[in-house]
């Protein structure tokens, strides 16, 4: 069964740090991009960024572009998404999902909350 597990959010201040981890399962991860998205109650998921399969090129969404960055580790079946100078505007649940297509069954995201 093909498994998608987020963790690793949390609250954390604004200026802080947080990396999140997505562990996948049930499928063949090395030959996926992936990709990492957000959101909101009442708005649509955001891509935020991706990741080619053996993690060599890598993209970004302007709002997190030289304050997030999105790595992977095959032999874990791991993508993570380090973010830094987080802003009130980074709350969000955040998800990770093969890039293009998406995996049918999303997993339950792991909340960031950027407060002080």
């Amino acid at each position: 069964q093909e498994q998608l597990v987020e963790s690793g959010g949390g609250l954390v201040q604004p200026g802080g740090s947080l990396r999140i981890s997505c562990g996948a399962s049930g499928f063949t991860f090395s030959i996926y991009a992936m990709a990492w998205y957000r959101q909101v109650p009442g708005k649509e998921r955001e891509l935020v960024a991706t990741i080619t399969s053996a993690g060599g090129f890598t993209t970004y969404a302007d709002s997190v572009r030289g304050r997030f960055t999105i790595s992977r580790d095959n032999a874990k079946s791991t993508v993570y998404l380090q973010m830094n100078s987080l802003k009130s505007e980074d709350t969000a649940v955040y998800y990770c999902n093969t890039y293009l297509p998406p995996r049918t069954n999303w997993g339950q995201g792991t909340q960031v909350t950027v407060s002080s």
